[in-house]
């Protein structure tokens, strides 16, 4: 009897685990036939969207007037960001694609330039024109190369998980046709570098990402620890853990971690090779009750920037947090501010140490300018801006517009209504190049729990 109700429950205990199991095998294949689904969309999204800019490039070959050519290159230019999007939904981040990215960036940049202007007044020229007969040629063995690819795809009925498991694995090497087929492709591109497509093509690079402006010795791995118990200020017992940044990385970098074994405080570091320079770091700690201001608390944030390097800064926003303060602060030369050197820093408002910092843009942008002389006056580029614009604050300023130029501007503060935005006006051509509404306070709601 009871070896029977045993037998029973035993039997009941193997149908449920594997009922169970096949539940997870079937929500696995679930999620598994949703993502390869996403990348057979991506892929022949990318594939049609290939076919439609080759196509259109060539349009705009036969167009002449204005009025056709420059809804056509926002088209191009539309058709590009796409084309983009699509290739970051791939699993593509293992290999080197960067190439056909940043060409797909570039004829996007080149036809937003050309399409924003007055093309009555400055028509293409003829270099821009052969500028366009070039990325007709290239963008059609993209494409080629991609039907290529996609015919193999539906021909053997290829799984794009098998590419991401490949490599993930680090087994893109062994024989795979979609990757040997973007590898191609990426091969196919990178011919074209040593293309001319003239001045206008090469401003549109993508800005500086690697640091390249940066001066100074390499430091060691013990000099980086150095530097980050410096920012750390950890006392007594800690583990330091330190890595390099992955190979193929176009700058070199430290990554310091740091635990305090008495305390459990743990903190991280990111630091140029090159100079020693922080690019990031992070205290993690609870932060007690406030006893500073957010005033004491900026002076703390600016000796700090002095003490570590920083020079020649000026803050320009704060913000609260709970019990942590937040300052942005930027280079002023002169009275001139230059936007695109950033350094943010977080401050506790317990202890008034620093718990945060932020350095890449400052890094990335950082050299010695020669201060441009504006050409048009401040009540020319003031009378610019909306009329119901109510300005408090003007300066002059350096910002990366919408092409990654680095411009010189009137920068003007002031509200409309009940809101506050900063306006950027060219100081070269009174052209508005950018309009930012600046936060409200947010409310606060007593009765939300």
């Amino acid at each position: 009897m009871i070896r029977g109700i045993l037998i029973g429950v035993l039997a009941l205990g193997i149908a449920g685990t594997a009922f169970w199991g096949y539940q997870e095998h079937q929500e696995k294949n679930a999620v598994l036939l949703n993502a390869e689904n996403n990348y057979q969309r991506a892929f022949h999204n990318l594939s049609y969207r290939m076919d439609i800019l080759h196509d259109k490039i060539g349009t705009t070959l036969a167009m002449n007037s204005r009025h056709s050519l420059s809804p056509s290159l926002v088209e191009v230019w539309r058709l590009t960001s796409e084309a983009h999007g699509d290739v970051g939904q791939l699993p593509l981040t293992l290999l080197p694609f960067n190439k056909t990215e940043e060409f797909l960036a570039n004829i996007g940049n080149f036809s937003y330039r050309t399409a924003a202007r007055d093309l009555d007044k400055e028509p293409l020229s003829k270099k821009e024109y052969s500028t366009l007969q070039t990325l007709y040629k290239q963008s059609g063995d993209i494409q080629n190369e991609l039907r290529n690819v996609q015919h193999m795809v539906l021909k053997n009925n290829l799984r794009w998980m098998d590419v991401e498991l490949a490599l993930a694995s680090g087994k893109e090497a062994t024989d795979n046709t979609i990757i040997d087929g973007f590898k191609t492709v990426e091969k196919t591109v990178t011919g074209y570098e040593e293309s001319d497509h003239g001045p206008t093509f090469t401003n549109m690079k993508k800005k500086d990402e690697n640091f390249k402006k940066i001066k100074g010795k390499t430091i060691s791995r013990q000099e980086a620890i150095k530097i980050a118990k410096s920012y750390m200020k950890f006392d007594g017992n800690a583990t330091v853990k330190v890595t390099e940044n992955g190979k193929g990385s176009d700058y070199g970098f430290y990554s310091v971690s740091i635990k305090n074994k008495n305390t459990g405080q743990e903190a991280s570091m990111d630091i140029t090779k090159k100079a020693g320079h922080p690019i990031w770091f992070i205290n993690n700690r609870d932060v007690k009750k406030q006893v500073l201001s957010l005033n004491e608390a900026d002076n703390k944030a600016g000796a700090f920037l002095k003490e570590t390097g920083f020079k020649n800064l000026e803050v320009f926003e704060s913000t609260q947090y709970d019990n942590i303060g937040v300052f942005n602060f930027v280079t002023n030369i002169n009275g001139i501010r230059i936007y695109p050197e950033a350094v943010k820093v977080k401050v506790a408002l317990d202890k008034g140490d620093i718990i945060g910092l932020s350095a890449e843009e400052y890094l990335k942008s950082f050299h010695t300018r020669k201060i441009e002389k504006p050409v048009i006056s401040l009540e020319q580029a003031r009378s610019k801006v909306n009329p119901n614009f109510k300005v408090m604050e003007d300066r002059q300023a350096y910002i990366v517009n919408d092409l990654n130029e680095e411009v010189l501007c009137y920068e003007f503060l002031g509200t409309v209504g009940n809101d506050t935005y900063r306006i950027f006006i060219n100081a070269t051509n009174g052209k508005e190049e950018e309009v930012e509404k600046l936060k409200n306070a947010e409310a606060i709601y007593d009765d939300v729990l």
